[in-house]
This record gives structure tokens, C-alpha cells and sequence, in this order.
């Protein structure tokens, strides 16, 4: 028996293997086909757009995928949403579907679009947010370029932005954010009552929620004599609390955490102040759960 697992292809394709990667599976893909090879036998996997792949784990063409909630919305989807995987094409975080229009546009609500045209990929999910603010305009599925349409093509889009640097560089203002979205890993209601795939399922969202939980950390380990271990706590940021140990010279400990990268340079000097000593920081592929 395999697991039949879509994998995101496009934008989030590199982002996806990278996060499988840490959860300790290598995926091998081959740029002619869409069948890439993971070093797991009981896993097949395929590369698919995003934007169709809750409609195939719907189907049961696919056991499991990755795909943003915003896709799963725009296919009223019945599946099973198991994990939020927040990391994109650029950042490790949510994603926005916004209203935007040009500069000098004088839309400055959803409300200011009664009668005009919308352009998005996201057509559905546009139609139920016009008619849940009761405003009847036109809208219009884009095949890509959406930045480009207004004002000749359109007169406001519904895009989706990271940093909004591509709106504004052409020209475009922010009105309203219409959605947030994050990946999901989803699966098919039928396959999650399988026992076996049910399983399959949850070892790997728990070793991707590992990978998640464990980007942009790094773990820290330290010696220092245990008259000073309060002085050293009081300066360390746990995950959870510190992992202590003896070590052969009683009067020592070893200490053991998991910090923030970020913190890094400005926990280590005051480590040392406290009279830590043999600092060592290393990387972390996961955090078990």
C-alpha cells in the first residue's frame, strides 16, 4: 500500500521540498516529469498546482497534499485539514489576499466598487466577500499578470502579497485585505479513515510540524559551575525549560536549550557575563512534539 501525496508545485515547490527536507525525507524531483522520488517506499508523490489540489484530495485522486486554506476555500473543498504549515515563497508566515487599485483611484472601501470590474485568480472567494458587504461588481478570472490590468483591464484586483513590494511597484495602493492564508496539509476524508494512511498521515504532519516548530531556532549547550546555574537560567529564553545535567565534576552542570537565531548574538555575551563556559550553538532539522 502508498500513501498518494500531492506536492505543491509553482511558487511554493521549493519551499515545500526544503521543509520535507528537515522533516528528514529527500525528494528528488526531475524537472520532465511530475512524479518527483522520496526516499520513503511507502510514499508516491505528485506535483501539482496548488489552486487544484484540495479539488483532487476531495476526489481521493490523492490521499494527502499541501495547499494554502485560501485554495480550499475558492473549491469549497470537503477535506480534512490536519496542520497549518506557515511558510511561503518568502517568509514563515501568513499571506494576504488583497482589495487593491491604482494610487489614483478614488476607491477607498470595498463599498466604492458597486458596478465595476475585478480582476483575480481568486474568483469565488472574491464573489462571496462582494456579497457579503452587499456591493455587485463584475469579476473577472485573471490568467496571471493581475498587477498589470488596472486601470485599462480592470479597475481594482484581489491579489495575493508577502510584503506588498509588488503592488507598489506597479503602482498599486492596498484598499482592504480580503483573506489570509497560510499552507494547510489536507487529506482525504476516506483515506483518514483508512488505518494505515490515517498513521501515514500523522507521522508525517507531526515530523512537518517538527521541521516548523524547529525553523528559525538553533539549540544552545554550556557548561557552568552549579553555584552559578540561576544566573545563567535567568538569562536563557526556553522553549520549554532547560534541560540540566550532571556532569562528572559535581560542582558542574551541563545546560541544554533551544533559543530564537535571532536572540543568538545577544544571549551569548551574556551568557559569558554569568560565567558560562564552553558555548557551543548548533542547528536543529526538527523539534519532536
Amino acid at each position: 500500500m502508498k500513501l498518494k501525496l500531492g506536492l505543491p508545485k509553482g511558487s511554493l515547490q521549493d519551499a515545500s521540498l526544503q521543509l520535507f527536507r528537515r522533516a528528514g525525507y529527500e525528494i528528488t524531483v526531475n524537472p520532465r516529469s511530475y512524479f518527483p522520488v522520496i526516499d520513503d517506499e511507502e510514499i508516491e508523490c505528485m506535483l501539482i498546482r496548488a489552486q487544484e489540489m484540495a479539488r483532487y484530495v476531495e476526489d481521493g485522486i490523492l490521499d494527502a497534499g499541501l495547499t494554502g486554506k485560501d485554495w480550499i476555500l475558492e473549491n469549497s473543498a470537503e477535506v480534512r485539514e490536519l496542520a497549518d504549515l506557515y511558510y511561503s515563497k518568502q517568509t514563515f508566515g501568513k499571506v494576504r489576499w488583497v482589495l487593491a487599485v491604482p494610487e489614483e483611484s478614488t476607491v477607498r472601501s470595498v463599498n466604492d466598487l458597486e458596478g465595476k470590474i475585478i480582476a483575480t485568480e481568486l474568483v469565488k472567494v472574491t464573489e462571496r466577500y462582494l456579497a457579503r458587504n452587499n456591493v455587485k461588481a463584475k469579476v473577472e478570472f485573471s490568467w496571471g499578470a493581475t498587477e498589470v490590468k488596472p486601470p485599462v483591464l480592470a479597475d481594482a484586483i484581489v491579489e495575493v502579497t508577502e510584503t506588498g513590494s509588488s503592488l507598489r511597484a506597479n503602482g498599486l495602493r492596498i484598499v482592504e485585505t480580503v483573506l489570509e492564508s497560510n499552507t494547510k496539509f489536507i487529506a482525504n476524508c476516506a483515506a483518514w479513515e483508512d488505518a494505515w494512511k490515517r498513521a501515514k498521515i500523522q507521522t508525517l504532519v507531526m515530523l512537518l510540524n517538527g521541521a516548523m516548530e524547529a525553523a528559525g531556532k538553533v539549540g544552545l549547550m554550556l557548561n557552568v559551575l552549579r553555584s552559578e546555574l540561576d544566573k545563567v537560567l535567568a538569562v536563557l529564553p526556553a522553549l520549554k525549560r532547560p534541560t540540566i545535567s550532571n556532569l562528572s565534576d559535581p560542582d558542574w552542570v551541563a545546560v541544554n536549550t533551544v533559543i530564537e537565531e535571532k536572540t543568538v548574538r545577544e544571549i551569548i555575551p551574556r551568557l559569558k557575563a554569568a560565567n558560562a563556559q564552553g558555548i557551543v550553538e548548533y542547528p536543529l532539522n526538527k523539534i519532536v512534539l
